[in-house]
C-alpha cells in the first residue's frame, strides 16, 4: 500500500510553507494534536509520514473533536502537520488484519466528525487522497492551498471510497462530476474543484494557515447556537431533502430563539445597526 501511495504522491510539488508545530497537550505518541486558539479548536493531524488512516488515528481524531466540544470551543480547524493533508488509508491498520471494517463503525465515525455541533474548516495542503479527501469533506468548509491536489484513487486499486466520498462529492458537485472523479480516480487541482463547488476557497500556499485560521476565528465569533442550527438544517437537507429539513425547522428555530446570542444580536442591531453584535456562543 505504501508503494502505491508513494506513486500517487511522487508528483507533488515541494511545500515552501511548513505549518508550525502546535503546543501539544497529549503525549508525543498521539497522532492528532488538539489546542485552543481563543475559541477555535485547532486539530492537527500528525501521523508520519502522510497521516495514513487507521483505527488508532481515527480514535485520536474523534477524541480531539470531543475535546473541542467539552472545552467550549466554538469552531474547529482541521489541518495537517505533515507534508500532506492525508494520503488515504493504511489498509492493514484500517482493516484490522484483513477484516473489513464494520459499516456501523464507519457510520459512527462519519457522524462524529460531520455532525459535531461546531462549524468546521479543513485547511488542505499537499495531497488529500482517498480517505484524506473524505476527511476534508466531513468539514463544513474546505480552504485549499493552490499547490494542493485531491483525488478519490480507490478505483485504481479495485476499491470504492469507503468513508462516504461518493455521496458527499455528489452533494457538492452533482452526480455527473462525482462519477467522473470516483470512476477515473484522477487527481484534481484545487482551482477546478473550487469551480465545481467541491471546495470553498483556494489561496496561496504561504497564506493557507492564516486564511484558514481567519475563517475559523470568524465562525468562532459568530452566534454559535444559530450556526449549529444552520449546519443541522443544511446537513438534513443534503440527506433527507427539503422535506426532511422542514420537519426539523421549528425545533431548530426554538433552540435559536432561546439563545442569549439571539437577544444580543437583535439588541445590537436596534442600537447600532447590522454587524455590531458581540456574540458569546450561548
Amino acid at each position: 500500500m505504501l508503494t502505491v501511495l508513494s506513486s500517487l504522491l511522487r508528483w507533488a510539488p515541494p511545500l515552501g510553507h511548513q505549518i508550525a508545530a502546535v503546543k501539544m497537550k497529549e503525549p508525543l505518541v498521539t497522532t492528532v494534536h488538539f489546542e485552543k486558539d481563543g475559541a477555535v479548536a485547532v486539530v492537527t493531524m500528525a501521523k508520519p509520514p502522510h497521516n495514513l488512516i487507521e483505527d488508532n488515528f481515527i480514535r485520536d481524531l474523534q477524541s480531539a473533536y470531543k475535546s473541542a466540544v467539552e472545552e467550549g470551543c466554538r469552531s474547529i480547524l482541521l489541518r495537517s502537520g505533515m507534508r500532506h493533508f492525508c494520503a488515504g488509508a493504511d489498509v492493514a491498520g484500517f482493516t484490522g488484519g484483513g477484516r473489513r471494517r464494520d459499516q456501523a463503525g464507519l457510520e459512527a465515525l462519519l457522524d462524529s466528525l460531520e455532525n459535531v455541533p461546531l462549524p468546521s474548516v479543513a485547511a488542505v495542503h499537499g495531497g488529500a487522497l482517498g480517505g484524506g479527501f473524505e476527511l476534508a469533506l466531513t468539514c463544513d468548509m474546505i480552504v485549499a492551498a493552490d499547490t494542493a491536489f485531491f483525488g478519490m484513487a480507490e478505483a485504481s486499486l479495485g476499491l470504492l471510497p469507503l468513508l462516504g466520498g461518493v455521496q458527499r462529492v455528489t452533494q457538492r458537485v452533482g452526480v455527473a462530476r462525482a462519477k467522473e472523479m470516483a470512476m477515473f480516480a484522477r487527481r484534481h487541482d484545487p482551482v477546478t474543484l473550487e469551480r465545481w463547488g467541491a471546495i470553498n476557497l483556494v489561496t496561496a500556499e504561504s497564506e493557507l494557515p492564516s486564511v484558514a485560521l481567519s475563517w475559523a476565528r470568524q465562525l468562532a465569533a459568530g452566534p454559535t447556537v444559530a450556526l449549529r442550527g444552520i449546519k443541522t438544517l443544511a446537513n438534513l437537507s443534503a440527506r433527507q431533502g427539503i422535506e426532511g429539513a422542514d420537519a426539523q425547522q421549528t425545533a431548530v428555530n426554538n433552540t435559536m430563539w432561546a439563545s442569549a446570542d439571539q437577544k444580543r444580536g437583535l439588541a445590537a442591531f436596534a442600537k447600532n445597526g447590522p454587524g455590531s453584535a458581540i456574540f458569546e456562543g450561548n
